[in-house]
């Protein structure tokens, strides 16, 4: 059987640093990070304090009030950012075969918010069950592609990806896999996530998964660097039009990139540490490549999970180098993380968006906030720390793994006829 071809045709972006794609890429190759005090709720008897906070955006006024109260944060994102990509894709549904069309959305957590204030309302009262209707259909992590569905009258395959911090990834490599087995002419596929919330915070608190550094959240994010001392919580949404290609060149898309490759493997190691000599991350890579059809020597770009944790950054990186050999020292790597902190099971979309970018535009965006070097790691490394660089970049690979040892990595390639 011959694979059919895949394209992206439009990208959608809220994230922490930029409520459009243009403004989020903007940032990324500016260096700017998103992390400050966190305003949505008093966290004096946290012991973080800070995030990567969505800012300026208002759902009354993308929704309307009443039905912004019927959506989880995360459907609320999930549904801007996909407004912007299709616009992007310059999509006219009425034209379109929509039973052909699909949606596959990832999210690791849900309507976390919902479930908060909900429980939280049940427990201050005398214990009659008195529940919000929307209750369950605002938390479950399937919501927000139906709600993307019934919005646009797609009735193509659609179901939700939970894979903890790998979520989006994989729903963009379901997508890619029904597109080029010719099951769907597009998807829209991505991943939103709003954890910032006192549950949220104080559960990664309690993991001591999160960064304390209090008196600097904007340098908190710091891959790869010898103080890392955990990750930063972000949110927000991204969302990628993934189209078969002569589906695409018939409607006269415009065309950022090409979806080429996509691999999953899984540690069967640890709840919640990843493989401390990186098996399943160098296996998640070698598969990606493998399924794309090439080898390291064609990569100039790889976006990592880089999540700036003691114990994570290492073994990627050791990851890298058994998949990648000498290759490593002529490829750039970079972890976005640093500016828009850990969008959880948004953080795949979002970071796909910036390795596409990369494919299109040449530029890769930095790992910012390194100041001491990290012995552990090979100094001739291409980091990218601190400012982005010019390269022509033909090929972009882009890592992400999840608690429970879920691998999932994605491949863009530069888009010839």
């Amino acid at each position: 059987m011959e694979f059919k071809r895949v394209v992206v045709t439009g990208l959608g972006a809220l994230t922490p640093i930029g409520n459009t794609v243009p403004e989020y890429w903007e940032s990324l190759i500016n260096g700017v990070s998103g992390a400050a005090l966190i305003k949505s709720f008093d966290t004096e008897k946290f012991k973080t304090k800070f995030a990567c906070e969505v800012k300026n955006f208002d759902a009354d006024a993308f929704l309307g009030r009443k039905d912004a109260r019927k959506l989880d944060p995360f459907v609320q994102y999930a549904l801007f950012s996909t407004e912007e990509a299709v616009k992007d894709a310059g999509l006219d549904f009425e034209k379109l075969d929509t039973s052909r069309i699909g949606v596959i959305w990832g999210s690791g957590i849900g309507g976390l918010k919902t479930f908060l204030d909900e429980v939280v309302n049940f427990a201050k009262g005398d214990g009659t069950p008195r529940f919000n209707p929307f209750f369950i259909p605002k938390m479950i992590a399937d919501i927000a592609p139906g709600h993307i569905s019934i919005k646009y009258g797609l009735r193509g395959p659609n179901f939700s990806t939970v894979s903890a911090c790998a979520s989006s990834n994989n729903s963009l490599i379901d997508s890619f896999n029904y597109i080029r087995l010719g099951k769907a002419n597009m998807f829209i596929s991505g991943g939103s996530e709003a954890i910032i919330n006192e549950a949220g915070i104080g559960g990664f608190n309690a993991m001591h998964a999160l960064s304390t550094r209090n008196d600097d959240p904007a340098t908190a994010s710091r891959p790869f660097d010898l103080d890392r001392d955990g990750f930063v919580a972000g949110e927000g949404a991204g969302t990628i039009i993934l189209e078969e290609l002569e589906h695409a060149k018939k409607r006269g898309a415009k065309i950022y990139a090409e979806m080429i490759g996509g691999g999953m493997s899984a540690d069967a190691y640890h709840m919640t540490a990843p493989h401390p000599e990186g098996f399943g991350a160098a296996l998640v890579m070698r598969n990606a490549l493998e399924d794309a059809g090439i080898t390291p020597a064609d990569v100039d770009y790889v976006n990592v999970h880089g999540t700036s944790t003691p114990i994570g950054d290492p073994q990627e990186v050791k990851a890298i180098q058994d998949v990648y050999g000498d290759e490593v020292y002529r490829i750039n790597i970079s972890s976005t993380k640093s500016m828009t902190g850990h969008l959880l099971g948004a953080a795949g979309a979002v970071e796909a968006i910036a390795a596409i970018l990369a494919v299109k535009n040449g530029i890769i965006p930095p790992t910012i906030n390194h100041f001491t070097d990290d012995p552990a790691f090979d100094p001739k490394i291409n980091f990218t720390f601190n400012k982005a660089q010019q390269r022509d970049v033909r090929i972009a690979q882009s890592n992400g793994f999840g608690f429970g040892g879920h691998n999932a990595s994605v491949i863009f390639k530069k888009y010839e006829e």
